[in-house]
């Protein structure tokens, strides 16, 4: 059984690493085939085209798109790729055939595979992987200088011009607001900015600056959100996958083949012990009451007997579950750790989307929302809540509840807390927006 499951495994890992690299090369290829048709065999950009604004923005969208599915696909590549190759080691064939009894024959011949990488770099290095790039900026109709708008070739040039200029502000828009720390309160430089362009002759522009400002903001949301949900499904789901995998493999057959296994710690079995008790006394209760026959000696060990049996399994399953946790969540821990380290990017944007979310909040808002944290989890009645959510964490993962270690962890972490909050208020929120810190004492104190 454990052979032909192994077996499965590795067809399945052989058939999504053939999969990722043949879709990786073929989102290439298209890309390749655009610029053959319709930029004369150069690099899709607007400077190698005699298309006007719209045509130029759907082959945008294609390049853009294209790039991404080939990043995902690379990576899965390399992924699967290092799967493939662990489970190869550990089986006797050390090549990716199997004989020819089987259904499946995975392998790609060493040419075929370094030629459809080779132009896939080829690809990804002409553009650069460049995914992130803004959207190029169409010149107003309404603008004062006709004669760029009846050239072609100088409205054209001062597009590409306004592009580039849009690809190279596009990093200065993810400094956060905390970032941007002065003497001044921030309300009131954004009256004064706010005077300056309404006073700006350059009124057209001003317009075009508020919709470029808008559609980063508006891409900047997308790809957060994408991100946030990201970072939480793809972990639970590694955990839920490696948990399930991991006990039909190895910790249920285990626990089937030692079934003098039923309590991995004392604490369970001191809860098995209060469980059993209970029912002998409720059992001795009904008697007493009439509601069940009076039992003779044999009947009523037979029940008693049946119920720690029936608590015994209970408490085999939930050890198991207990060790199925903790490599489920090292692998989730390492799901999430890979999502982070090939998506710096996308890290970098959610940082800036949550900075401006939280700081462009009222102050009540602010000072509501810091008070409700440190009520939960630094105020008078937390130390409840974190022996929660340690005993939480200890039935987790199978671990006996250490009292000692609860309370010097509920009497110190809450105090660091609270230190490191007081800290930040001082240090970023007093500047930033001091009379959010005002409005938090005030509803502070009242």
């Amino acid at each position: 059984m454990f052979n032909r499951l192994f077996r499965s495994t590795k067809r399945w890992i052989s058939n999504s690493l053939e999969n990722a690299l043949e879709e990786a090369y073929q989102r290439a290829l298209t890309i390749k085939k655009i610029e053959d048709e319709h930029f004369k065999g150069q690099k899709i950009s607007f400077q190698n085209c005699d298309y006007g604004e719209s045509v130029w923005a759907y082959f945008q969208s294609e390049l853009k798109s294209n790039l991404r599915v080939i990043k995902v696909k690379i990576n899965q590549f390399k992924t699967n790729k290092s799967i493939h190759t662990f489970l190869s080691s550990k089986s006797k064939n050390s090549h990716y055939n199997y004989n020819h009894s089987g259904d499946y024959n995975f392998e790609y011949e060493q040419e075929i595979i370094l030629e459809k990488l080779n132009f896939i770099d080829q690809i990804l290095d002409k553009y650069n992987a460049d995914y992130y790039e803004t959207s190029s900026v169409k010149i107003d109709s309404n603008s004062p200088n006709q004669n760029i708008n009846n050239n072609p070739s100088l409205a054209k040039q001062k597009n590409i011009q306004k592009q580039d200029k849009n690809d190279n502000n596009f990093e200065s828009s993810l400094e956060t607001v905390s970032d941007k720390t002065s003497v001044l309160p921030r309300s009131f430089l954004r009256t004064i900015d706010r005077i300056k362009q309404e006073i700006d002759p350059k009124s057209s522009e001003s317009e075009q600056d508020v919709l470029n400002r808008f559609r980063k903001s508006k891409y900047k949301t997308a790809i957060s959100i994408k991100f946030l949900l990201l970072l939480i499904i793809v972990p639970l789901l590694v955990h839920n996958v490696a948990k399930i995998a991991l006990g039909k493999v190895f910790i249920d057959p285990y626990f089937s083949r030692h079934e003098e296994i039923v309590f991995i710690n004392q604490d369970l079995q001191e809860e098995a012990l209060i469980e059993l008790k209970n029912f002998e006394e409720n059992l001795n209760l009904k008697v007493m009451l009439g509601i069940i026959p009076e039992l003779s000696i044999e009947e009523k060990e037979h029940e008693i007997k049946a119920k720690a049996q029936e608590l015994g399994e209970e408490y085999r399953r939930e050890s198991a579950n207990a060790i199925k946790n903790i490599f489920a969540d090292v692998f989730s821990l390492i799901a999430f750790g890979i999502v982070i380290y090939f998506s710096k990017r996308e890290l970098q944007i959610l940082k800036s989307f949550i900075d401006e979310t939280i700081y462009g909040l009222s102050d009540s808002a602010k000072a509501f929302l810091i008070i409700l944290f440190t009520d939960m989890f630094v105020g008078f009645h937390s130390p409840h809540g974190w022996e929660v959510i340690l005993e939480s964490i200890s039935r987790h993962f199978g671990l006996p509840e250490n009292r000692d270690f609860n309370f010097l962890f509920i009497a110190t972490f809450p105090v660091i807390l609270d230190t490191v909050l007081k800290y930040w208020i001082f240090r970023y929120l007093n500047r930033i927006s001091p009379s959010a810190v005002a409005t938090y004492k005030n509803m502070n104190e009242s």
